[in-house]
């Protein structure tokens, strides 16, 4: 009995009646309720106003980051100004090279003229039937793609027609299937260069437009885009002889153009953020990639044709993006390919030729494109991101590599290099593909090697490229390529790349550093400057406004003097 009054006792406590006969009892339990519901109250409230400090607190750390970044970019952008003014002022333009680059200078007079007279708004240029051709789909490419050497030349009368045609008659709405890829180098990225030199702005609205056009191209499940659109339906696709699939260079080589004209957010940089998911250790992707899965073949990988330009991008968007947190992925990504590319370095003998081996699955081909000719400048140019012994290292790597593409043009009778080359052992190289199509791929590492170190035997190397090119390929109606280099026999095919590339990094070579330096501008595929911008975390890319343009010296020769 006792342990029963003693459990009901127990629950009284709970019984509305205890506390009605009690008042004092429910006026207490009424207080600490009271106290109790006050004290959580209280302290939710601070939770929450505690969560809302963090946030502020976060925010405004983001923002005094970006102040901070702000505030660095214009000491070292105020501090480059200063170098760039005292380097104006100490340079002293030797003879030699200003009678050589008067020279390279009348080479695109030449070939200018000759254009202009015998194709004037088709793409390119037959000088030996003294007619023009529609490459591209009737886009004037040479124009388009010729308007920054001429601005950097200081031709301003070319310059001028040069504008009014594109003003006047550069029409994208074609019925024509054009390559993403050659479209994007060549037109989007001349209009945005003439547009950065000249400030003019009728060059982005141009650039604007045919980049509206391309954009369907990236509407994949992947995000790879297809490699060719139509103009006027929008409607892309990929060539039949690819099985379907992208090429490499094709879907990587067109965020320098596309970002200067859209934002950090649109669909080209999903064509990075797909390849980076399964980015291989060694950084190496087979040139042929599926625009739905987003992944890589079992097809060759290279630094030549169909490679090529996707490792270049990944290192010069890192620089268009001046190196920010924004664009660290890119870089990263490139330092991996890097190793990657280390690994295919093989030496001839008797020689010890430095060259880039081609592989499939796990073998090995010695076999090396002109095209690749492009990484001894790329090596060198990212060297300087490593710490002191890597980029020792790489540059080194750069030299001997520019040593031998050199040699693939001096060891053919005409001084002028084939389109690619086999090395065997105990016989250094041979030509394999023997036409010489006036690239520019060896004078543009030259033009690099020549800025970032300053030794003259690159300056010499590339001098003695130009001439062999006014012997073999100069006619009187503009320049041919060779179909053999070993007997000179001439084609019909004056490229627009030649004015575009190939004259303007030999021109390049024969300048103060001061024209086009390499901490503002960068150059891409198809060596059309562009004003280096800052990107930003989460921030559409800043275009730099005209009123803030740095004004842009253009070398004269000594009747004329430097304009202002």
């Amino acid at each position: 009995m006792a342990r029963t009054r003693s459990s009901t006792s127990k629950w009284r406590y709970c019984h509305p009646s205890y506390y009605l006969k009690r008042p004092k009892r429910l006026a207490f339990l009424l207080v600490t309720f009271v106290c109790a519901s006050l004290l959580v109250w209280d302290r939710q409230t601070l939770l929450r106003e505690h969560e809302d400090e963090l946030a502020k607190l976060k925010s405004e750390v983001v923002r005094l980051k970006s102040l901070v970044e702000e505030d660095n970019d214009k000491t070292m952008n105020g501090i480059a100004a200063r170098v760039h003014e005292e380097a104006k002022e100490e340079e002293v333009d030797d003879p030699i090279d200003a009678e050589r680059r008067e020279k390279v200078k009348e080479a695109a007079i030449h070939a200018w003229n000759s254009y202009e007279k015998y194709a004037w708004g088709q793409d390119e240029l037959q000088p030996q039937s003294k007619s023009g051709i529609n490459s591209f789909g009737g886009l004037g490419a040479t124009i388009v793609d010729s308007l920054d050497t001429l601005y950097i030349m200081g031709l301003d009368e070319q310059f001028q027609k040069a504008k009014e045609w594109v003003a006047n008659s550069l029409d994208f709405n074609k019925n024509y299937d054009a390559s993403v890829f050659e479209t994007t180098i060549r037109v989007v990225g001349g209009l945005l260069s003439a547009y950065d030199l000249s400030g003019d702005k009728l060059f982005l609205d141009k650039a604007v437009d045919i980049a509206d056009r391309l954009l369907p191209a990236w509407d994949t499940p992947s995000g790879i885009p297809y490699n060719f659109i139509n103009l006027v339906d929008g409607r892309p696709h990929n060539p039949s002889w690819t099985g379907g699939f992208s090429i490499l260079a094709d879907a990587g080589t067109e965020q320098l153009e596309i970002l200067n004209v859209w934002c950090t957010t649109c669909q080209v940089e999903n064509v990075i953020t797909q390849l980076n998911k399964n980015f291989p250790d060694d950084g190496l992707l087979p040139i042929y990639i599926d625009p739905n899965e987003g992944k890589g073949s079992h097809a060759t990988i290279t630094f030549g044709a169909m490679g090529d330009s996707f490792y270049e991008y990944l290192l010069k968007v890192w620089i268009h993006g001046n190196k920010t947190s924004a664009v660290k992925h890119y870089r990263e990504m490139w330092e991996k390919s890097m190793k990657g590319l280390s690994s295919l370095v093989r030496r001839t003998t008797p020689s010890a030729f430095t060259y880039i081996c081609e592989k499939s699955g796990s073998s090995l081909s010695d076999k090396m494109d002109e095209l690749a000719c492009f990484a001894p400048g790329m090596i060198a140019l990212g060297s300087s991101g490593y710490d002191s012994e890597e980029s020792k290292k790489f540059l080194t790597l750069a030299e001997e590599l520019a040593w031998t593409c050199y040699n693939f043009y001096q060891t053919t009778p005409t001084k002028l290099a084939g389109e690619n080359y086999f090395f065997y052992s105990g016989e250094d190289m041979s030509v394999g593909t023997s036409w010489n199509i006036l690239r520019p791929e060896t004078v543009e590492s030259l033009f690099y090697l020549w800025r970032l170190t300053g030794n003259k035997t690159y300056k010499e190397w590339g001098w003695n490229i130009f001439q062999a090119f006014e012997k073999n390929s100069r006619v009187e109606s503009g320049y041919v390529g060779l179909k053999d280099v070993n007997t000179g026999v001439k084609d019909n095919m004056m490229q627009s790349f030649f004015l575009a590339e190939t004259l303007k990094y030999i021109y390049l070579l024969f300048t103060p550093p001061s024209v086009i330096p390499l901490d503002e501008w960068v150059f891409n595929t198809e060596a059309h400057p562009l004003r280096i911008v800052t990107r930003k975390e989460g921030r559409d890319i800043e275009r730099i406004l005209d009123e803030k343009r740095k004004p842009f010296i253009r070398l004269r020769s000594r009747k004329e003097g430097r304009s202002d």
